[in-house]
């Protein structure tokens, strides 16, 4: 699936530590399946620095949703349990996340539905009328990122993205598990939380036209530093 970030700097690495807290689905990396819609985001970004928009284009492997190694949350619509975890994550004001998902997809809470958010949460409105308006309202598209490892699911247009990359991380993230003894949630956080793994994904340094061998190796030094 290709999808969008607007923003008004193209998004070269994605770091995770300058994403924004109080958001929709929590601290993470946001995208969209619609292009118009991140261009609207990029504008609006745009006009409160005075410079100019910019959408990054990214391809996301929609494996994600079904491999057992992520923990995945999606919302079909604006049902109670989205405005319940919206409510949740919009108010939290601290930097530690306020859930355990890799990655959440849903709709938007764009202005209108964030100013009767709070009209909700002052008792203005019901919650069962609230969920009544937003019957009629058109979802807005979002998918957010919330963890290193889930980044690996998102890879930068024009960025080599075949199956030997794939290949490569399942085999390190494998011997991982076998060297250390560990689970594979506590072999892929660390694999995907390693300068290793960072300067795998820069293609600038080719070390991922090495073999997973000496990828490997590379990472056993890091560890053991």
């Amino acid at each position: 699936m290709n999808v969008y970030h607007g923003s008004d700097v193209k998004i070269e690495t994605i770091d995770l530590s300058k994403c924004r807290i109080g958001t929709d689905f929590g601290h993470g990396f946001y995208v969209t399946k619609f292009l118009k819609q991140a261009e609207d985001i990029a504008a609006r970004v745009a006009s409160w620095h005075d410079t100019m928009p910019v959408v990054t284009e990214f391809i996301f492997n929609e494996y994600a949703f079904e491999d057992k190694d992520f923990k995945v949350l999606r919302f079909d619509g604006y049902t109670e349990q989205w405005l319940d975890f919206i409510v949740k994550n919009r108010a939290s004001i601290a930097s530690k996340p306020m859930h355990d998902y890799d990655i959440v997809e849903g709709p938007v809470a764009n202005d209108a539905i964030a100013a009767r958010i709070y009209d909700y949460l002052n008792g203005d409105v019901t919650k069962e009328v609230f969920l009544t308006e937003l019957k009629f309202k058109k979802p807005m598209h979002q998918i957010c990122f919330c963890t290193t490892a889930s980044l690996q699911m998102l890879s930068s247009v024009g960025k080599n993205t075949d199956s030997k990359i794939i290949q490569i991380d399942d085999l390190i993230v494998e011997q991982l598990m076998l060297d250390y003894q560990i689970d594979e949630t506590k072999a892929t956080d660390l694999f995907y939380n390693s300068k290793t793994f960072e300067t795998f994904l820069d293609e600038s340094t080719d070390l991922s036209k090495k073999s997973w061998q000496e990828i490997y190796a590379m990472l056993k030094k890091e560890i053991q530093r």
